[in-house]
């Protein structure tokens, strides 16, 4: 009969994004008094990043531990955003079943899919967890048809198909296993349980040859590269000599300098781990994701993880901008490229490529969050840097050329229904659902071309002045589509000359278009300062003042009035980008930029294209 640690229970929570996994993870910790009651819980203490408790969302997979009634619950936080899919792939290795959050009015999105699909693949047992259930809006039973609908759609087994389900306020700290708000308690009783009850136990082989395989990688001063994972097998001492199995199927000896268990958010030492334990270790400089450690006689490797390859890529660059070098720390090309390396160290979704420059890189990712992610961690780091426009990778299957295509979940009011599906179309996206949500909500399902989304939702949500909410996952790859897709649809106000923005100026411009600066703004030429109303790009001078005269006229004292400016963030600056442009990022400004700065030679340029591709 097999051996279990019934002291023991991995599991993972899931879910779609701000479904309230992370606060659900913060009321296990409070209410099993793993934290120190005299620290104060500060809210989703799992998101430590600055990144994530600014957007709200789960960047990086977190570990942690919670005791209750003598059994010790491993809990790993998983983010919920497709382009982070890289953490939950690894994730799964290393527990034994799943908790997935839904909202219990939002019902299931495309990020549950993805998560959960994940989850069944690797046969974990599922719990569900209806969350949210104090919301006026709530509809328990209705969402459980709907986890069970999609369940069966992923091919769950008939024992998957049996989940238990838990109803939850997690923010008021309340379950119950029944779905009436009335019967909610003030306890996480039922969640622990069902866990306890449902969740298999880790199989007790700590007899057998070690294998622990890394999931995670983390980074301290002190100890260097430390490797997160699970033991699958055997046990690990501080001191013992092990062997690492590296990727490329060399292996490397080394000592286990440290090792770390995980309790609440803190991470101890300890002396000694065994088979089902979730552990970190220290000692060996250069570990990387899905390498194994097993003993020095018995080196028996896990298969590598296979994690999903990216779909969209751009340029990285140098900034070569005439205001290169003033706002930065980090501004040569070296320390861009180290920093680019470095980053491969952690996130195990990115890729790295040269380019025939050696001021350029091609870095590829799982999608536009994932990249912005990692522009503004960089910018906030004091990094200098320009990116091109992102671009999807195509990829050739059985000799056939294939694009990425994404499940797009749409929720908006019915009045704009017409003009979403309008839009969709036109980037060649094919509906594949559409139902009434109640409240005057529709609720549409989109099958589009990953490239057909770039520059989308700024679109997407002026066209539904601000109501419409718009989610979108990787589906499939897919024949390439034949077509122009996407892109801007107007052309771009460009500086014709260096200077400062005046006031003047702008009056005189703004009814070309919207323009992206403010008056005193330092800008230079081949600079993009907004956005024209037609098709074209136009070459504008914002820098010129007004000519003084000693003539006194009757409207002098007027006070100049203009437009406020539209200001755009990072990820809408990306969106804004052509194929001709760089965004420039530095630690105090974004800008945008024609690629060649000087007009004429834009000129030139242009007509070579044009002549080349007739």
């Amino acid at each position: 009969m097999t051996k279990l640690r019934e002291d023991i229970r991995n599991v993972a929570i899931i879910a779609h994004v701000d479904h309230g996994k992370t606060t659900l993870v913060d009321e296990l910790l409070k209410q099993s008094h793993t934290l120190d009651e005299r620290k104060e819980l500060q809210e989703r203490a799992m998101d430590s990043n600055d990144l994530e408790k600014e957007r709200g969302i789960t960047i990086l997979a977190k570990n942690t531990a919670v005791a209750y009634n003598g059994v010790r619950i491993n809990i790993m936080d998983t983010p919920g955003h497709a382009d982070f899919g890289g953490e939950v792939e690894r994730i799964m290795k290393m527990v034994d079943g799943v908790v997935l959050v839904v909202d219990a009015y939002e019902g299931t999105m495309p990020q549950t899919r993805f998560v959960l699909k994940k989850a069944l693949e690797q046969n974990l047992t599922p719990i569900v967890v209806v969350n949210k259930i104090d919301k006026p809006s709530a509809r328990p039973a209705e969402v459980v048809d709907e986890v069970l609908e999609l369940f069966i759609e992923l091919g769950a087994d008939d024992d998957q198909l049996e989940f238990p389900v838990v109803y939850a306020s997690a923010i008021n700290g309340t379950s119950s296993l029944s779905d009436d708000p009335a019967d909610q308690e003030h306890t996480m009783a039922p969640v622990f349980d069902t866990i306890i009850d449902h969740i298999p136990a880790p199989v007790d082989n700590s007899e057998e040859p070690l294998q622990f395989q890394v999931s995670l990688l983390d980074y301290n001063d002190f100890v260097g590269r430390i490797g997160i994972g699970r033991i699958f097998r055997g046990t690990v001492k501080v001191g013992d000599q092990v062997t690492l199995s590296k990727l490329d199927g060399s292996t490397k000896n080394f000592r286990v300098t440290k090792l770390f268990g995980f309790f609440g958010l803190e991470r101890r030492e300890i002396q000694e781990a065994k088979a089902g334990d979730l552990i970190a270790i220290s000692g060996m400089e250069d570990i990387f994701v899905g390498e194994t450690i097993t003993p020095t006689d018995c080196v028996e490797p896990l298969p590598i993880l296979h994690i999903d390859e990216p779909t969209l890529q751009m340029t990285f660059l140098a900034n070569n901008s005439p205001f290169a070098g003033r706002e930065g720390k980090y501004v040569t090309s070296r320390k861009v490229e180290e920093r680019l390396l470095a980053e491969l160290q952690t996130d195990v979704s990115l890729r790295v490529e040269a380019t025939d420059s050696p001021d350029k890189w091609t870095v590829s990712g799982r999608g536009e969050l994932h990249l912005s992610i990692l522009i503004e961690t960089m910018r906030r780091e004091g990094y200098e840097l320009q990116v091109s426009r992102p671009e999807v990778i195509i990829k050739e299957i059985d000799g056939v050329k294939c694009e990425p295509f994404e499940r797009v979940q749409i929720d908006t009011p019915e009045e704009y229904q017409g003009s979403v599906i309008q839009s969709l179309s036109e980037r060649k996206g094919e509906m594949i659902d559409m139902q009434s949500t109640g409240n005057g909500q529709t609720r549409l399902v989109f099958l589009a071309p990953a490239r057909g989304l770039i520059g989308y939702p700024t679109e997407f949500l002026s066209m539904t002045h601000g109501y419409g909410i718009m989610n979108h996952t990787f589906d499939q790859y897919m024949p390439v589509i034949n077509a122009e897709i996407g892109g801007r649809r107007r052309g771009a106000l460009v500086s014709i000359d260096t200077g400062k923005a005046t006031t003047y100026s702008i009056m005189s411009v703004e009814e070309r278009g919207t323009i992206f600066v403010n008056p005193g703004t330092e800008v230079y030429e081949g600079m993009i300062i907004g956005e024209n109303s037609r098709e074209n790009d136009l070459t504008v001078n914002i820098t010129k003042a007004k000519q003084m005269t000693n003539v006194r006229s009757a409207t002098k004292d007027q006070t100049a009035v203009i437009k406020t400016p539209r200001i755009l963030t990072l990820e809408e600056s990306l969106e804004f980008l052509n194929d001709d442009e760089y965004m420039e990022v530095t630690p105090e400004s974004i800008r945008l930029r024609k690629q060649i700065l000087d007009k004429n030679l834009r000129a030139k340029a242009a007509k070579k294209k044009k002549s080349s591709e007739e």
